[in-house]
């Protein structure tokens, strides 16, 4: 009778399996666990704010209750007083009960803690809570997001995309541009050089697909195209894994003019004829400058064929004095 052996394809397989199986539920319960910590944090600062009401407890009360509750759960960490003070702030900010199950009970209590810190209004906290939950958002991830202002900027670029792509792409594309771009963690100013700019995003290339936010993949800078016997060179070629689409990006120091919407058009139609698979939707172009006039942005291109965003960037105003200094320094 033939025995299974310890490498059999066979074994390999139901191992690989099993071990699927096991990090996933200990992820299911992972989540569980957090769901049902946040849940509780929210239950005691309603109490909290609650008995301050009716009692008219002081806020001295909240350090007893640390002392208190820390003494009966030594094991159990999270009792602080200073925990207890943003637990009374997360059942503040957020009454309803049904949104803490739905929604920030899916996030750490750590990402809670950044939101409430630093989202001043409650359509601004549900916003990055619901993104956080959506795009996987690590913590430092989170408040980066937070302190760009990336609620105010998002969705706010230029485009036709009502007009040239289905509804459903319409409506992310348009939400996956900002207005403006933040490239202050360059360290150039406007007195830069278009291929400055360039060079440097590319230097910084994390902080760049940071910026441009999740699903961006970068296929390359100067990307050549040859059509007609001539070569054409675009500034930067992403893939973005959502849309399933190319994305070209054109750099530009300077303010916009109607001419940069019709060389975008021409080179997203030889995007699509020469590196658009079949199953790709079709390749939308972003246009960033480095400031525009809306009505001349819009009047470009509205009658285009192709999908076309146009947005601002913001570089650093001046030099830090450091960086000038050293520049000074190191002058022949």
């Amino acid at each position: 009778m033939n025995q299974l052996l310890p490498f059999d394809e066979d074994y390999k397989s139901l191992l690989r399996e099993l071990k699927e199986r096991i990090h996933q539920a200990r992820l299911r319960a992972s989540l569980a666990v957090n769901q049902e910590l946040v849940l509780l944090y929210w239950d005691i600062g309603q109490e909290i704010l609650r008995r301050q009401a009716q009692q008219g407890w002081g806020s001295k009360v909240i350090d007893k209750l640390s002392n208190d509750l820390r003494h009966e759960f030594q094991d159990i960490k999270g009792f602080s007083a200073r925990n207890l003070k943003y637990m009374r702030a997360f059942a503040e900010a957020w009454a309803d009960k049904t949104i803490v199950q739905r929604v920030v009970a899916q996030l750490p209590w750590g990402h809670n803690i950044r939101i409430l810190d630093k989202a001043d209004t409650h359509e601004k906290r549900l916003w990055y809570s619901q993104q956080a939950i959506e795009n996987g958002w690590s913590r430092n991830v989170l408040e980066h997001h937070i302190e760009s202002g990336l609620y105010q900027r998002q969705g706010k670029a230029i485009s036709n995309f009502k007009h040239t792509l289905p509804a459903l792409d319409s409506d992310l594309a348009n939400q996956l541009l900002k207005d403006p771009y933040n490239f202050e963690f360059l360290g150039i100013d406007h007195q830069a050089k278009e291929r400055d700019l360039q060079k440097s995003l590319l230097l910084n290339i994390r902080s760049f697909l940071l910026e441009m936010g999740e699903g961006f993949s970068y296929m390359g800078d100067n990307y050549r195209l040859s059509v007609g016997g001539e070569d054409f060179y675009l500034d930067l070629l992403f893939y973005h894994v959502k849309l399933r689409c190319y994305v070209v990006i054109e750099l530009k120091m300077g303010d916009f003019r109607p001419e940069y919407a019709g060389k975008m058009n021409f080179y997203l139609s030889a995007v699509d004829d020469l590196l658009r698979h079949p199953d790709d939707q079709p390749s939308i172009g972003l246009v960033l400058c480095k400031e525009k006039n809306h009505v001349v942005a819009e009047y470009s291109i509205r009658d285009m064929a192709k999908p076309i965003g146009i947005a601002g960037y913001k570089l650093m105003e001046t030099l830090p004095k450091q960086l000038i200094e050293r520049l000074e320094d190191s002058a022949p």
